[in-house]
């Protein structure tokens, strides 16, 4: 049994989490706040295993709250509410940074959509109630292993490298941006499932922790070694041979949009035996063809593995139909995309 403790300044928002966590086996509402000080004074005594905290809020905001929380609970994890307004984005991606482990864009629901919001509240609480206090985000700060250099043989003659992720992303995403070398050979693009109003200020955010340059990215952008553009919600990215990137709604049926398998089957047809995709922890199977895709061309497609996903969803649907050459740990990937760098340099110094 999941318990949750609801932190909400909207009457309505309490009333409607109070009746969905009432109405689903699996989840026990242990109390309710309409403050953030009466938050704060509350959760001890409930001890829930998460919390769903609205960002903004008159008085002590979500922020305030979820740094007094973590204070007191390290392992506490957190769902921020948030609004896709500027300033709510900002602060929601921002709140990921200093813990909390997801969101959920309340703007996106009213008085008639009670049935989308049951639904997304329900996933986000049951991946979270079922992950371990302090896993798998503990092991992805373990020392590095070592990569070895017939890993790294296919992946130095990549051009273009695409990264892929959905829930837990946010956090992998930035640790693997904080570690990437300047030099890193090739450019990148990512595709993070967000709604809409959240990816121009996750870029900003990934930008200011990142040796490279992090931005949304805009239709006839050029994908260039030392930069890094993400996709917009609401927006598939797809990549011509020429590196430049092309922007559309369509399909609008698709389950994510952005979505992971449009970028990387693009990817796959612009360069051909020349892509290195990485896909990271997220529910489903978003991902999963784009990764054969480059894997039948000739590229290098991998994994995250689950001793450090989050969700170990869209990697395992890739492995199980054969499309990942190795599936890694979040450290080694990281190590993996060191080495990757070190050996390209070395590759164009012997060249010289």
């Amino acid at each position: 049994m999941t318990r949750v403790f609801v932190v909400d300044d909207s009457a309505f928002i309490r009333k409607a989490l109070a009746r969905v966590l009432g109405a689903e086996r699996g989840l026990q509402l242990v109390g309710v706040a309409a403050s953030g000080a009466e938050a704060v004074a509350k959760i001890p005594d409930a001890d829930p295993d998460v919390v769903t905290l609205d960002v903004a809020m008159a008085g002590m905001d979500g922020l305030q709250v979820l740094r007094a929380l973590l204070r007191w609970k390290p392992a506490l994890k957190v769902v921020m509410l948030s609004a896709h307004t500027r300033d709510g984005a900002e602060a929601t991606i921002e709140a990921l940074a200093a813990g909390a482990v997801d969101f959920i864009d309340k703007t996106s629901f009213n008085v008639m959509d009670l049935d989308t919001f049951r639904r997304e509240v329900i996933e986000k609480l049951k991946i979270w109630g079922s992950v371990e206090s302090g896993a798998p985000a503990a092991r992805a700060d373990a020392p590095a292993p070592v990569i070895h250099a017939p890993n790294l043989a296919a992946a130095v003659r990549c051009e273009l490298c695409v990264i892929g992720a959905s829930t837990g992303g946010p956090i992998a995403l930035q640790r693997i941006l904080e570690r990437i070398p300047a030099r890193f050979p090739m450019p990148i693009a990512i595709v993070q499932h967000m709604p809409l109003g959240f990816t121009r200020p996750f870029a900003d955010r990934l930008n200011g922790l990142s040796r490279l340059q992090v931005s949304e990215a805009g239709e006839g952008d050029r994908l260039r070694p030392g930069h890094v553009l993400v996709a917009p919600a609401g927006r598939h990215l797809r990549i011509t041979p020429s590196l430049v990137v092309l922007l559309a709604a369509e399909p609008a049926d698709a389950k994510h949009v952005p979505s992971v398998d449009v970028t990387m089957n693009s990817a796959a047809r612009a360069r051909p035996g020349r892509v290195l995709g990485i896909l990271l922890t997220g529910m489903g199977q978003d991902g999963a063809d784009g990764m054969a895709s480059i894997r039948a061309s000739g590229g290098f497609a991998i994994g995250e593995s689950e001793a450090s996903c989050v969700v170990y969803g869209m990697p395992r649907a890739a492995q199980l139909r054969g499309a990942a050459d190795c599936m890694l740990s979040l450290p080694e990937i990281i190590a993996f995309l060191e080495e990757l760098t070190a050996a390209s340099q070395s590759k164009t110094r012997a060249r010289r």
